[in-house]
């Protein structure tokens, strides 16, 4: 079977993607998990960090070149109802039509018996001043400005946040009409590209 190569090279594991999977490890491990669903593996990176913590994972895939453990798309996942207590689903759903998101919330809600931590790209203009004081924490002042620009297809992503269209609020909505409460949700300084959302379902 060839291997997706894209997922196993230096430059698709760049600083703002390790930094991605470090926070998509630690909201995981906020929901205290002991069974993790990760949606769509990429190289794996996360999954072994996970199971490294001693959390079980199940990889899910559409991709079999990745050896997911299950093959299967996010849209009608092969998965019994409330599967794990926590499904991971990072950088996925933007590679869907819009009109496909709902559906895919819904689905994510259905195999999650209490958690789902979703990670989306957001695009628009970051502004960071981060400084440190001997014996503080670093202080960060980070400031992400709107620029409403025309989404166009680039072989990867249908739709981002933040693109004319794709505010976040409607995200939001989105996402509470799917049947979930915004736990938390943050877009980190160091990481101004992604979206992060840990999402109770209810």
């Amino acid at each position: 079977m060839e291997t997706n190569v894209k997922h196993f090279t230096g430059r698709y594991d760049a600083l703002d993607r390790w930094l991605s999977y470090w926070y998509q490890s630690e909201l995981v491990r906020r929901t205290e998990a002991q069974e993790v669903i990760e949606i769509g593996c990429g190289n794996k990176t996360v999954s072994n960090l996970l199971k490294r913590n001693g959390i079980k994972v199940l990889t899910v895939d559409n991709d079999p070149s990745l050896g997911p453990d299950q093959i299967g798309d996010v849209l009608t996942l092969p998965l019994p109802n409330e599967a794990a207590r926590t499904i991971l689903c990072a950088e996925v759903l933007e590679h869907l039509p819009f009109e496909d998101f709902p559906r895919a919330l819904a689905e994510l809600r259905r195999v999650a018996k209490e958690f789902v931590v979703l990670s989306l790209p957001h695009w628009g203009i970051s502004f960071r001043l981060s400084f440190k004081l001997p014996l503080i924490r670093p202080i960060d002042l980070f400031l992400k400005i709107p620029w409403p620009r025309r989404h166009v297809w680039n072989g990867e992503h249908y739709w981002e946040i933040g693109k004319t269209g794709f505010p976040v609020l409607r995200i939001r909505k989105e996402i509470t009409k799917a049947g979930f409460r915004i736990e938390f949700e943050k877009i980190y300084p160091d990481n101004p590209a992604h979206h992060y959302f840990l999402l109770k379902k209810i």
